[in-house]
């Protein structure tokens, strides 16, 4: 047996021996039975300096997956927190534009209905710029679950501890939906900073907490799409972004110019169907848009799962 292996044994076993050979291969009744000093817990893979919140949040892999992420996710929100304040603020100067100043083509984007807070912010912020940055966000972070990782040979250090591929991508899906619920309450607090300023006041708070939480699941979606399309295939962190963006963006546009190519039925093939066609700033929360929303990134996110567990992961 080696060393290594003796040390791991429990006390009554293993520490008895070493007793034995201290004393010419006999237990020395003074000293039998007595533990002999353990050395100081081991540090092996603690950065020196490391602050007490790090080494808590490195307990898990959910917690040291959003250590690391921190300042990604937080720029994330800023940014898009931001950008949201600042063109919710332009509705009073905007309110008093015509519809049909809007082109016929552009009218499926919901940008036709200026004259409404709730026409405004569905058309220039929850129907335009907040999807396509959260949509980004969930296939720039969902390409990062695996594929970076694969890709610089991290991954195989990684899984040679005692943790399943299906555990790990978990936790790490776990780190990235809570970046996505942290992006939309960046978008809830924004709307509702301006929200007298701007005189968006005739939408209800439950109706722009209805948007923000199917904004949450359409990011939780992509971050889906992104993190299955890299457990999958295991592609390059930047093959999988663009993949997973360019469906996104795909049916985005699908989405807008559906009802101008006489397709409007295609609309329900996409997730902004069911992320804004319900029209949560009018009418609230719609619990089927929600559902469909939430079961398609289960099914996303298990798919990708069962491939990981079987996928060689060699290059």
């Amino acid at each position: 047996m080696s060393p290594d292996a003796r040390n791991s044994l429990p006390f009554s076993h293993s520490d008895a021996h070493e007793g034995a050979a201290t004393n010419g291969g006999k237990m020395n009744p003074a000293t039998a039975g007595v533990r002999p000093a353990r050395p100081a817990t081991s540090t092996v893979g603690v950065v020196p300096g490391t602050s007490t919140i790090a080494r808590a949040f490195s307990r898990s892999v959910a917690g040291k997956t959003l250590y690391d992420n921190r300042r990604i996710f937080t720029v994330w929100a800023l940014a898009t927190g931001l950008l949201t304040m600042a063109y919710a603020s332009f509705y009073p100067q905007l309110s008093a534009d015509s519809p049909t100043s809007v082109p016929e083509a552009m009218r499926g984007f919901g940008l036709d209905d200026n004259a409404t807070a709730a026409g405004y912010l569905q058309g220039a912020v929850f129907g335009l710029l907040v999807p396509l940055l959260v949509t980004f966000y969930g296939a720039a972070t969902g390409a990062r679950m695996t594929s970076a990782d694969e890709e610089s040979g991290y991954l195989d250090l990684l899984l040679a501890h005692p943790i399943g591929r299906a555990r790990l991508l978990l936790h790490r899906f776990a780190a990235l939906a809570v970046g996505a619920v942290l992006l939309s309450g960046a978008v809830m607090l924004a709307v509702l900073t301006v929200r007298m300023s701007a005189r968006l006041d005739s939408i209800s708070v439950a109706n722009f907490t209805a948007q923000t939480v199917n904004l949450a699941l359409l990011g939780l979606f992509f971050g889906a799409l992104g993190t299955a399309v890299g457990a999958a295939t295991g592609k390059s962190r930047a093959t999988v972004f663009g993949l997973t963006a360019g469906l996104g963006v795909l049916g985005y546009a699908l989405n807008g110019f559906a009802p101008q190519i006489g397709a409007e039925w295609s609309r329900h093939l996409t997730p902004f169907q069911y992320y804004i066609g319900g029209e949560p700033l009018r009418y609230g929360f719609v619990p089927v848009d929600a559902a469909v929303l939430a079961v398609a990134t289960a099914v996303l996110l298990g798919a990708g799962i069962l491939r990981f567990a079987r996928r060689d992961l060699g290059r």
